[in-house]
């Protein structure tokens, strides 16, 4: 079960836009990270891999934590915003709930729930 203080400082680590950090910081070596239902990635790596390639795409990103976190025994949900700036100009905005299996101190399994159509860029309001 992951201390008080682990989780504060996770997400801290995300809101200071270090999201491939976070993931060497935070999970397992053999994580899995699932969005939505779909297939899982397997491993610390593939999370940081994906984490720097869609780091890559954005001009910025900002995320933010929206309180409480929920904590139960070793489970813990984290409801998030993110703002995504990309190169070409649009932006996506996304809320999702991060549902978080912990082994100690760290992430073993972590599903995202969100709606798909969020990821869909769009040109930014004036």
């Amino acid at each position: 079960m992951p201390t008080t203080e682990t989780i504060e400082r996770f997400i801290k680590r995300v809101e200071e836009g270090a999201h491939a950090e976070a993931c060497e910081e935070f999970y397992t070596e053999d994580s899995s990270m699932q969005e939505n239902q779909g297939p899982p990635r397997i491993g610390r790596s593939s999370h940081v891999a994906n984490e720097r390639k869609v780091l890559a795409r954005a001009k910025s990103v900002e995320s933010r934590c929206i309180r409480p976190v929920f904590v139960a025994d070793n489970k813990v949900v984290i409801r998030w915003i993110f703002r995504f700036e990309w190169l070409d100009g649009t932006v996506t905005e996304m809320e999702e709930l991060a549902y978080q299996r912990w082994e100690g101190e760290q992430i073993a399994e972590e599903t995202f729930f969100y709606d798909p159509a969020q990821r869909v860029p769009r040109k930014p309001t004036a």
